[in-house]
This record gives C-alpha cells, sequence and structure tokens, in this order.
C-alpha cells in the first residue's frame, strides 16, 4: 500500500481581494490569532503523516520561506530571556517537514497549472494537495480524513461539503454516484458552479485533494479553459473520473475559506470563540456589542 507523504500546498494567488494589505504581505500570511494561515495549513497536513510540503508561491511570497525557516539569532536572543518555550515553539515551526519551494512558471493561470508545477517531484506515488488560504475546523483534521479513505480505497479521493442547493451556483459540485460505504460517494465528475435547478447534487467540493500521477499526465495534455484561460484542476479530476475511481469524502467539521474579507473574519471569529484563553472575553465583547446593534 502506498504511504501519502507528500503535499503541495498551492500559494501563488495574488491577494487581490485584501489590498492594500497583501501588496507586501501575502494573504496566506494573515494572521489568525497568533499564527498566519497557511501554518494552521501545514499542521493539518503534517497531523496526516505529511514529511515533504512543496510549496507553489509566486511574487512577493518570500515571508512564507522565511516563516517555515529557523531565525537562529531570535532563537538564542529569546533562549538568553529565559523564554525558551517561545524559542522551542519557533524551532518546531521550521522542524515540522521538509520544505520546497517553487515559483509558479509560466503564464497560464489556474490551480491544474499550480499543481503542474511540482510534476517533476512526485512519482507514481499519492500527494495530497491543499490551499494555502483555505482551513478546515474539525476535531480530526481534515487531511488526516482524506489520508483514512486513500489508505483504505487506494484511489484519488476529493472533499466534499454538504450545502443547501440554492448555493450551488457559487461552487464546484460534485456529480456522485452510489455511495461505497456512509460518508463515502463515487464521484462521476465535478460541475463548475451550476444553477441550482440542474446541480448534479447539493455537495461541493472545497479545497485539499488526494490525486495520483495520472492527474498530472492529464493536466499536461488538458487545454486551458477558453473563456478564462486557466488550467483548472477540477476538469482533470472529471476527466480520470470517466475511466478509473475518484470517492468523495464528506467532511466533518466547519470549512473556511478566507480568500475573502467576509469569510476571513468569520474564521477569526470562529477560531477565537474557541480559544480557551481568549474565547470567554471575545464571546462577552461580540454578545455586547450585538446589543447595541
Amino acid at each position: 500500500m502506498k504511504k501519502v507523504t507528500k503535499a503541495i500546498i498551492l500559494a501563488a494567488g495574488q491577494g487581490t481581494r485584501f489590498l492594500p494589505q497583501t501588496k507586501a504581505m501575502p494573504k496566506e500570511m494573515l494572521p489568525l490569532i497568533d499564527k498566519p494561515i497557511i501554518q494552521y495549513v501545514v499542521e493539518e497536513a503534517v497531523a496526516a503523516g505529511i514529511t515533504d510540503i512543496i510549496m507553489i508561491t509566486g511574487a512577493h511570497k518570500r515571508s512564507i520561506e522565511d516563516h517555515f525557516d529557523h531565525q537562529y539569532e531570535l532563537e538564542r536572543s529569546l533562549d538568553a530571556k529565559g523564554k525558551g518555550e517561545t524559542a522551542n515553539q519557533l524551532r518546531r515551526i521550521a522542524d515540522m517537514a521538509n520544505f520546497i519551494y517553487i515559483r509558479q512558471k509560466g503564464e497560464t493561470p489556474g490551480t491544474g497549472a499550480a499543481v503542474l508545477n511540482a510534476s517533476h517531484l512526485v512519482d507514481d506515488e499519492p500527494y495530497l494537495v491543499l490551499f494555502g488560504d483555505e482551513l478546515f475546523k474539525s476535531m480530526t483534521p481534515r487531511a488526516v480524513q482524506l489520508v483514512e479513505a486513500y489508505e483504505k480505497y487506494q484511489a484519488p479521493i476529493i472533499p466534499l461539503v454538504e450545502i443547501p442547493k440554492e448555493q450551488t451556483g457559487s461552487y464546484g459540485v460534485a456529480d456522485v454516484g452510489q455511495p461505497a460505504e456512509p460518508g463515502v460517494l463515487r464521484i462521476n465528475g465535478i460541475v463548475e458552479k451550476p444553477d441550482p435547478a440542474s446541480a448534479p447534487s447539493n455537495f461541493a467540493v472545497t479545497g485539499g485533494y488526494i490525486l495520483n500521477r495520472e492527474i498530472m499526465d492529464i493536466l499536461e495534455t488538458q487545454a486551458p479553459d477558453e473563456a478564462s484561460g486557466e488550467l483548472y484542476l477540477p476538469i482533470a479530476i472529471s476527466q480520470l473520473a470517466k475511466h478509473a475511481p475518484v470517492y468523495g469524502k464528506v467532511l466533518e467539521g466547519t470549512w473556511h475559506d478566507t480568500g475573502n474579507k467576509k469569510k476571513y473574519l468569520q474564521a477569526i471569529a470562529d477560531y477565537a470563540m474557541d480559544d480557551p484563553e481568549l474565547g470567554p472575553e471575545f464571546a462577552d465583547f461580540v454578545a455586547a456589542k450585538m446589543r447595541r446593534g
């Protein structure tokens, strides 16, 4: 049985929805309480047994590399000041995994183009794909749920979240077949932003996939979308599903796509409410604010 030990994290987006903040700071480095968003993503991957993390980055993303590297002078300074636990916390960030950074090449945009940049680093093995600005808050990390499903079925796994039917026009929606077991569905394809009246299901496809070498082979010959010019990963997954098993895992937890301001603030509130130190006082503040209107 092939183990999932590599993850590709997509972090090349420009973050234009957060300008001017993201003019010099990657959107993936926006803070969620005391950690950048992308650190939560890396921690999730490591919890699932990932040892090698391939970051696909773009211009002005150097701070991501710096964050996951050692800062020896700072670590020594903290040790000298008696703040050894804080120094060790920084060391653990750098030692979580083996990090590889690739600057996205070419002019073709899209998730498929981003993943294809790591083609030479994955052989005939499964790999996890995560987005650097998407979180999934759950008792069992999303990546662990996906890896457990992969180990059982030894086939590509995509994550599913059940949404109201009227919201399907905002997401990629899975065309699902018969359940393989409760919470695991056979995937026939992915339909991008379907009209709610004709949506094949009410299961949205979120960020986070376990894929195989065949997806890379499909992407290498796939033409960009005529309207947008983008190379879409879901199209490659749909192509694979026509002749090989692909499964969807219905996730347990709360999905946070922090790619826009409203959802970013919702993620902050959700994590703050559950923080044992900050939660009670923060909840009181929100309640008082709601009463004042």
